[in-house]
């Protein structure tokens, strides 16, 4: 069986991979909060609210892909599964049922900004390991943090 094998030293590979699979849970995490909120959303500014959440949705499985990825590449192995999702993300879950637009926005918003410190301590961890994969979280904590605005901005 054939073995990918990293450029990176053992220490620089362990780093970056624990970074990386971090990333991957709360991504994957991320996702799932959001459309349980796309689906749940009621109030005057559903549609608004509703969409908003989708594109959340699309970014976090984009990351979600490009930090596995990056994780497989430098011969670590990304684990996505649903136990390990619910055993390791460090994201805070959300209320079953109908919510209002308004607390929907409350929630997300303070779900992003969770997203954004962590990801922020994975881009330090990551600056001397590994420069390419801290540029992976410099472009993820960009859109992060946009949409962090945008949902603050509907409050």
């Amino acid at each position: 069986m054939s073995t990918v094998r990293s450029p990176l030293s053992d220490e620089a590979r362990i780093t970056t991979g624990e970074a990386l699979q971090g990333a991957v849970v709360e991504l994957i995490d991320l996702s799932l909060l959001a459309k349980q909120l796309h689906w749940n959303v009621i109030g005057r500014n559903f549609r608004s609210v509703h969409r908003q959440l989708d594109d959340v949705v699309e970014m976090a499985r984009r990351y979600t892909d490009l930090t596995a990825e990056r994780s497989v590449a430098i011969g670590c192995n990304p684990d996505g599964q649903a136990s390990t999702v619910a055993n390791r993300s460090p994201l805070h879950g959300v209320e079953t049922g109908y919510l209002a637009d308004e607390k929907t926005v409350r929630v997300m918003t303070d779900r992003l900004a969770e997203v954004t410190r962590h990801m922020r301590e994975r881009m330090a961890a990551t600056e001397t390991a590994d420069p390419v994969t801290q540029d992976l979280f410099m472009d993820l904590i960009r859109d992060v943090e946009e949409q962090h605005w945008m949902f603050q901005a509907m409050v």
